[in-house]
């Protein structure tokens, strides 16, 4: 019988500083996730910690994973050689499948653009798989910007708008909340149009209410939900909104759904 708690141990290839605090860790494995699932991320005798795929091919998977407390403080101290130990993926990702030949939208707020990349990254090498991409991008300030060499890549072939909420003396770009843009946007066929929104529960709320605006069919709009996991498997309810495991059910969810949890 397979033990579903019993995680596999992964050596770390690499690691990525994108800011002062968020690190993108490179583990070898042949993990192939779908686009916004989660694995659970331990150290023996330290914990637990549920954190997003932000990237993987048949060799590696990474994660790019915030200095936030007991255990991924513990993570930030080690080095390339190094092992981490792993479970999953868990959870519904994205329904890739479904937004082929689609105008497709993300909109993410701060460490959200991580659970997206892998599906920007997707459509950087495959671009004729759908009809367009817009990126919508917001950090606090210039210093919160993750994977910086990326955006400058993306922004080759897609239309990105990178935005900070508060600039500071060196920052010439934009200045303001992402749901400012949306009204501003491109949207010339919402009916054909996928949104996906990843962030923090009131960026979320309140994005999705600005392309709701724009006409957006609320089946067309996707959001992934960050909310602490534990057990990942629909056992221990650290997750639950009302009646709902985030980590069975999520965390990717149609707006449809998703409009009854926003908390």
């Amino acid at each position: 019988m397979i033990n579903v708690y019993m995680p596999k141990k992964v050596e770390i290839l690499s690691i990525i500083p994108q800011t002062d605090i968020d690190y993108t860790f490179r583990l070898k494995s042949d993990i192939l996730p779908r686009h916004g699932q989660f694995l659970q991320v331990s150290i023996p005798k330290i914990g637990e910690a549920p954190i997003s795929i932000s990237d993987y091919t048949d060799e590696y998977i990474e994660l790019t994973i915030r200095k936030v407390g007991t255990v991924t403080d513990a993570i930030h101290e080690l080095k390339p050689g190094d092992f981490l130990f792993i479970r999953g993926p868990y959870g519904h990702g994205f329904p890739v499948e479904d937004f082929k030949d689609k105008n497709v939208v993300i909109a993410a707020g701060g460490t959200g653009l991580a659970p997206v990349k892998s599906i920007i990254n997707r459509y950087y090498r495959n671009p004729k798989e759908i009809k367009n991409l817009n990126i919508l991008m917001g950090f606090k300030s210039p210093k919160d910007i993750l994977f910086e060499d990326e955006i400058k890549k993306w922004k080759e072939k897609f239309d990105v708008l990178l935005t900070v909420d508060n600039g500071d003396e060196t920052w010439t770009g934009n200045t303001g909340l992402i749901t400012k843009f949306i009204p501003e946007l491109k949207i010339e066929n919402p009916n054909d149009t996928i949104v996906i929104v990843v962030g923090p529960p009131m960026m979320m709320k309140f994005t999705c209410l600005e392309f709701l605006k724009r006409n957006i069919p609320d089946e067309n709009i996707w959001v992934s939900f960050e909310r602490k996991m534990s057990c990942g498997i629909g056992k221990c309810g650290h997750c639950k909104i009302n009646e709902t495991y985030v980590c069975l059910e999520g965390p990717v969810f149609n707006y449809t759904k998703s409009k009854q949890l926003l908390d």
